[in-house]
């Protein structure tokens, strides 16, 4: 049985023993401006009962438990920092509330007293709706100020050290962000949703052999980022009520917390950038790194199949980049000088085409 459930029987139980001491004067209430009321003392006393009942049990929920579970959800979809703005906001205003109420206390009864609890009640409102709603100007001002002053015990400033970033199930299945992590380049905290981890389990549970690999080694993955003490990795609870789509709740959360969503999903990518949600793409990391060639650059390169087009060959660098070269089926298996014609830059990666030096 539900928590609502609960709350409206007892909003029942309660409002009916009021209807029991409310029903005999509202007889008499009744009787005296109808001196012809055609119902019984009993009878009015069981239609207040039940009336009292039936409203106790409609309207409890949202004087009790509907408020209360409000406040969880928004205490739960806040982040650290503006709770604590909010506890900040509280303490002020409940002091400021305290100075203002010294002259009110001077005035006439009952005017003292009721003026003194909207003072309190104002302050204590504009104190926590002021910091919560500005608490990311206050955090910065102050960690501006934490920063000028020194770094912390591991030689990262209070801001780096702060740094969240979500991750996306494509991101850990990928595998790259363990090596990531152990580079340091991220310079945060890693924070995984618990459905973005009850997705990963879900993809290694799959029936389709693929999917289940896949998804065996992103557990492997994130236990490796577990092991890794340099970069913090955290499991949070943190969700969205009410959304389905894994991509929409880390969008949602990524706003809410104000902290970037790692990843190398390229619809997640297109659809986050839309609403100004900061991505640190996999894939565009990658890309930054590779060696840059340049148009009329020569290197030398296997021929390992064929490709799409007539007698053209394929083969790939290093570090992955596909090398498309013209007229280079005839070289296949085969490694060869070619020199760059063109290349072409995407967010899904980059291609090379190229020629063979003896086609020159």
């Amino acid at each position: 049985m539900s928590a609502v459930i609960i709350s409206s029987i007892i909003g029942a139980i309660v409002f009916g023993v009021i209807g029991i001491f409310t029903g005999g004067p509202i007889y008499d209430y009744f009787f005296g401006i109808i001196p012809s009321f055609p119902l019984t003392p009993t009878v009015t006393l069981v239609i207040v009962i039940v009336i009292f009942a039936i409203i106790g049990y409609l309207i409890t929920p949202y004087i009790t438990i509907k408020p209360l579970q409000a406040l969880a959800k928004v205490i739960k979809g806040a982040t650290t920092q503006a709770l604590v703005a909010g506890l900040i906001g509280l303490v002020l205003g409940l002091i400021v509330a305290a100075l203002v109420s010294i002259p009110l206390r001077l005035l006439p009864p009952p005017l003292d007293s009721i003026l003194s609890v909207v003072g309190m009640l104002g302050c204590v409102y504009l104190g926590v709706s002021l910091l919560v709603t500005r608490h990311e100007d206050f955090f910065t001002l102050f960690k501006g100020i934490q920063t000028r002053q020194g770094k912390d015990k591991d030689g990262k400033t209070r801001v780096e050290s702060e740094r969240r970033i979500l991750v996306d199930t494509s991101a850990i299945i990928d595998g790259r962000i363990a090596e990531i992590a152990k580079t340091g380049f991220l310079g945060g905290s890693l924070v995984v949703p618990r459905f973005v981890l009850n997705e990963l389990q879900f993809v290694s549970d799959s029936a389709d052999s693929l999917r289940r690999q896949r998804g065996r080694r992103g557990l492997e993955v994130l236990a490796e980022l577990q092991e890794n003490h340099d970069v913090p990795v955290i499991i949070n609870d943190i969700d969205v009520e009410g959304v389905r789509e894994v991509d929409e709740r880390l969008i949602i959360l990524a706003q809410q917390m104000s902290c970037p969503i790692l990843t190398n999903d390229f619809n997640l990518n297109r659809v986050a950038d839309l609403q100004g949600v900061k991505i640190l793409n996999i894939n565009d990391l990658s890309n930054a790194v590779k060696v840059v060639l340049l148009p009329g650059e020569e290197f030398a390169i296997e021929v390992i199949q064929e490709g799409k087009e007539y007698q053209q060959g394929v083969g790939y660098l290093d570090d992955g980049t596909m090398v498309v070269i013209e007229n280079g089926q005839k070289y296949l298996n085969k490694s060869i000088q070619v020199t760059v014609t063109k290349i072409l830059q995407t967010s899904a990666g980059r291609m090379i085409f190229a020629k063979p030096i003896t086609e020159h």
